[in-house]
């Protein structure tokens, strides 16, 4: 019979995602979940564990660390590690790892991906390529002293350097986002419900705005707030008229907290450069979304994708296997990664 080994998983993420985490766990593991517990909640729950699993935030101080003083290991599933107490958990000898969660990863590149698509005008310029009209430029061979820049007369296209990116909603994902916006030269806002303590502030380079600076200052607003009955379909018209005059909506934040409809009109009416969008009020998109007929004309500078920007797999048990590495090492008596304490 397997030994198991109890095991307390803490995480801020619905029960579908709950779901995935526990199919991908080891047979050793007796996992009790909890989602979002107060600290009382997490103590009471702790005499006994052998595997402390936090994702994404939540902090973990030197009460926790107390009560949990048989743990193994504390498992940060994730890149944020400011608010666990390191000297507590090194004085009671707890090793404490992190873990960059890919698929976090990957939707910030989505992100970048984004916000460089419609910076570029990127689907209206391979539209107009693909064309092949000379444009009033016969085409000729290009040398060193020939070629014919800019051949459509392109206006007004954009960059990231200098500019002013705000993320809202600020987890995970927006924590990967901004280590992948450093290298851009530009200013980067965030704005979510706790600030973040000014050590890490600094580590990111970013600056804390409220929601109506986001709003008015960001070139880029890069959309992350998850979905609860509360932020569904918040982001309205009224939301899209405080945005700065052409800007641009960058979106991959929960399903459901957009109103389509809003978006579509904002951009309609020249209010906005551009949206980038990788989820919907209804998925799959709705035939009849406001959305769609915008999309279909490449000057628009609309970018729609299938709910993709974590990959092909993050919904799925496959893609949390990962999150138990450190685990299955100590159990094999093997060197863990991401170690801090």
């Amino acid at each position: 019979m397997t030994q198991k080994y109890p095991t307390l998983f803490i995480t801020h993420r619905g029960e579908r995602h709950q779901q995935t985490a526990l199919e991908a766990a080891p047979e050793e593991l007796e996992i009790s979940m909890l989602r979002s517990p107060s600290k009382e909640e997490i103590i009471a729950s702790l005499p006994g564990k052998k595997f402390l699993i936090s994702e994404r935030s939540g902090e973990i101080d030197a009460d926790i660390i107390q009560a949990g003083k048989g743990l193994q290991l504390i498992q940060r599933l994730g890149s944020q590690t400011y608010d666990i107490d390191l000297k507590a958990a090194k004085k009671a000898g707890i090793p404490v790892c992190y873990l960059p969660v890919q698929s976090c990863i990957m939707v910030a590149e989505h992100m970048v991906l984004q916000i460089l698509s419609l910076a570029k005008r990127l689907r209206e310029v391979m539209d107009l390529t693909t064309l092949a009209d000379d444009f009033v430029h016969p085409s000729r061979l290009c040398d060193e002293d020939y070629f014919a820049y800019n051949w459509t007369e392109r206006e007004n296209l954009l960059g990231l350097w200098e500019s002013t990116v705000g993320i809202l909603g600020f987890g995970e994902i927006g924590n990967e986002l901004a280590r992948r916006l450093q290298g851009y030269g530009c200013h980067i806002l965030y704005n979510k419900r706790n600030r973040l303590p000014e050590e890490a502030e600094q580590e990111l380079n970013i600056s804390f705005a409220t929601q109506e600076e986001l709003l008015a200052k960001s070139d880029f607003l890069c959309m992350l707030l998850p979905y609860f009955p509360e932020t569904s379909q918040t982001l309205d018209a009224e939301f899209f008229a405080k945005m700065k005059p052409g800007s641009c909506f960058v979106s991959c934040g929960g399903s459901g907290v957009v109103n389509d409809q809003a978006l579509a009109d904002a951009l309609a009416s020249g209010h906005l450069y551009g949206a980038a969008v990788d989820t919907f009020t209804y998925e799959p998109i709705a035939k009849d979304s406001p959305l769609l007929p915008i999309a279909r004309q490449p000057q628009s500078n609309l970018v729609i994708t299938p709910h993709t920007a974590a990959g092909s797999a993050s919904a799925s048990s496959k893609s949390r296997t990962g999150d138990y590495i450190n685990i299955l090492r100590i159990l094999n008596d093997e060197k863990l990664v991401g170690r801090l304490v």
